[in-house]
């Protein structure tokens, strides 16, 4: 069963389990891999996390539920797993715009979330190179900010905090700790429950933070694979990425090891044209 296939069997599970708590071990099972590789290549895939799906898919049908029944808004809050009403109104009127009890009004206009289904798309028009290493634990200073994977928002808010970094010149502040040319930027503590992870920019160094202002972090030893990227930030970045997550984890089977995932950027114009960077993964260990 390829990458696609156990994807959909995966979404076929959680379609038929809407009125039950998320079995992540059960997940691993269908998938083949690791929870946490599942629930990050679905973020990685679709752009939304397994929690963020289920929220609204189950708000989608509570909505109709409410809109073509007489069911009480208690029932159906509990049915889709809210404690109480308030939770179930709270998170209903940030998705619909309105109350549940709104919802049952002639004309209220209601959000549909359809199910989720995916294509495979077979380009083959542009391999993409990559080393495995081995590599001994290392250590890295810099500044750290937590990150939200809901509704997208790690996208917005890592460019933010690559930009307020710019602006108070975080990257120059650094130097004097760097044992190599390069900045790092890091995904650490990913946190599939509570949607979030801490985003690192840093730079390798085995000196102590001289002032509170930066972290001191230790990447642990791992498997590594190495992509190196060429052209203009962030967009090169950005199209790596998604090539990684979306071509190759597909295609080599590797699995993703529940370990920081790195980008070096090396000192030069990032904006140029042969800029180049590399984009680091952890694996599991076969």
């Amino acid at each position: 069963m390829d990458w696609m296939q156990r994807l959909t069997a995966a979404v076929d599970y959680l379609e038929t389990h809407l009125e039950e708590p998320l079995d992540a071990s059960e997940l691993a099972g269908i998938t083949g891999s690791s929870a946490f590789h599942f629930q990050r290549m679905f973020h990685m895939v679709t752009g939304s996390t397994v929690a963020d799906y289920l929220r609204r898919r189950k708000l989608t049908l509570a909505a109709q539920e409410l809109a073509s029944t007489k069911a009480k808004v208690l029932d159906v809050a509990l049915k889709y797993g809210y404690d109480t009403p308030e939770s179930f109104a709270k998170a209903f009127r940030r998705l619909h715009g309105i109350s549940p009890s709104e919802a049952r009004e002639s004309g209220s206009v209601l959000k549909a979330y359809p199910r989720i289904s995916f294509h495979l798309s077979l380009k083959g028009d542009k391999d993409i190179g990559y080393r495995i290493i081995e590599r001994s634990a290392f250590p890295v200073i810099g500044k750290t900010r937590t990150i939200s994977t809901k509704d997208g928002l790690n996208y917005r808010q890592v460019a933010e905090f690559w930009q307020d970094s710019l602006r108070d010149n975080t990257e120059d502040r650094l130097l004097p700790y760097c044992k190599t040319k390069a900045t790092l930027g890091i995904c650490l503590d990913m946190d599939m429950a509570r949607e979030q992870f801490t985003y690192m920019i840093a730079v390798e160094s085995d000196r102590a933070p001289e002032s509170g202002e930066f972290a001191a972090r230790t990447i642990p030893a791992c498997t590594w694979a190495v992509f190196d990227c060429i052209g203009p930030m962030p967009q090169a970045m950005q199209q790596l990425l998604g090539r990684i997550w979306q071509e190759w984890f597909p295609a080599t089977g590797y699995e993703l090891a529940a370990a920081p995932e790195l980008e070096v950027y090396f000192h030069g114009n990032a904006r140029a044209a042969d800029y180049r960077s590399e984009a680091w993964m952890p694996l599991k260990t076969r």
